[in-house]
């Protein structure tokens, strides 16, 4: 009972002590003015050159942001190999060359070539007699002279030959070697191999005193006109595109060099990190692209119409972007804001419940001048 008694008086102290110190109340003139509101004078309104106007409906065009690749298309990719197997004599290939077509890669070696092109020059010879026997049998047995079944086999002897002189020669062509020019004085033990398309040279898979076979790849050529942007895009992404969409490429290390390229073709199987794959055709040929180097890409896609304003009425101040919003008696606003996609001068405005653009009314020339006599009232403060 008596340190009940001995703490009331403290208690009571403390109490006038804490009433006695509260601050005075804030009289209405004395409240203090919201920092985003800056209200300029006639004369600094006409000379800021403040303009402000409504903000348009517009259709802006967004850019969808992928990755991809360069790649040639398989039929402008070409293996060099040889119908016959030898063993490779010369070739100054080297990759990164360039080659025109018709060019000599290569020149081979083997006995083999020497032998088809004896066997069609013997079976040649032979066919001529049999010819000549076919045409004897043939008035021998309209005469009765020979027995028909002379006659057949005369017959069969020679349209086999003619036959295997047809697939030597499609052989030697196989070759390179012309039929109708070879004679027994200019045979050849001499492959040559010439590139078959303008282009540069990707892979040489020999070297001089190799023996290849048919199966083996000697060179690979690539058309560099002919090369295709292979692009991955998420399927969430894939009902914004369509074939023909235009697509600006570039290369992470040249964002400022932009290869324009339309899309031709739409994969139908998704990956399983749930991507599908985009093949583009680039609209002119790029000499300095090669097949599997990385690039960045911009698909563009049509938006529905929007709210836009021009590019100079939105102000960046830190991280974040603000509009101003005229208030009326020259009181202007600094609204945060969010902004879309940009084009031709004008940037979407992205709703927000602090932005009512249908019926707002916004500065659209003269923001930035707006923004500084913002801030420098602050720092007055």
């Amino acid at each position: 009972m008596r340190k009940t008694i001995l703490t009331l008086p403290v208690a009571a102290w403390l109490l006038f002590s804490c009433s006695s110190e509260q601050p005075a109340a804030t009289t209405p003139d004395e409240a203090p003015q919201e920092s985003n509101l800056v209200q300029l004078t006639p004369a600094q309104l006409q000379q800021a050159e403040i303009e402000t106007g409504k903000a348009e409906q517009r259709t802006i065009s967004t850019a969808l942001q992928v990755n991809g690749v360069m790649e040639a298309p398989p039929q402008h990719v070409i293996s060099v190999s040889v119908p016959l197997g030898g063993y490779l004599k010369k070739t100054k290939l080297l990759p990164g060359m360039h080659l025109k077509k018709g060019e000599l890669m290569a020149e081979l070696e083997d006995p083999n070539y020497i032998q088809l092109q004896q066997d069609y020059l013997t079976t040649k010879a032979r066919l001529g007699y049999l010819e000549q026997e076919y045409a004897r049998q043939r008035d021998l047995n309209q005469s009765k002279a020979s027995s028909d079944k002379v006659f057949q086999q005369a017959q069969a002897e020679y349209q086999s030959q003619r036959v295997m002189l047809q697939a030597l020669a499609e052989k030697l062509r196989l070759l390179g070697v012309n039929p109708a020019k070879l004679t027994e004085n200019n045979l050849s033990r001499t492959l040559r191999l010439y590139a078959p398309i303008h282009g540069y040279v990707t892979k040489v898979n020999v070297n001089i005193g190799k023996y290849v076979l048919p199966t083996d790849v000697l060179f690979e050529l690539v058309d560099p006109h002919e090369l295709h942007l292979m692009l991955t895009v998420f399927e969430k992404d894939l009902d914004k595109l369509e074939t023909g969409q235009q697509v600006l490429a570039y290369r992470p290390n040249q964002p400022e060099v932009k290869y324009p390229a339309y899309i031709i073709f739409i994969g139908k199987d998704v990956a399983e990190d749930r991507s599908v794959a985009v093949r583009c055709h680039l609209q002119e040929a790029a000499p300095a692209l090669v097949p599997g180097m990385f690039m960045n890409a911009e698909i563009e896609v049509r938006s529905r119409e929007i709210y836009t304003l021009p590019d100079e009425a939105i102000v960046r101040y830190g991280n974040k972007q603000y509009v101003f919003t005229a208030q009326g008696n020259n009181i202007f606003e600094m609204v945060p804001v969010q902004a879309g996609s940009s084009g031709h001068g004008y940037t979407a405005l992205v709703p927000s419940p602090a932005l009512h653009p249908e019926n707002q009314t916004f500065v659209t020339k003269g923001a930035y001048t707006l923004l500084m006599q913002l801030k420098n009232k602050e720092e007055e403060e």
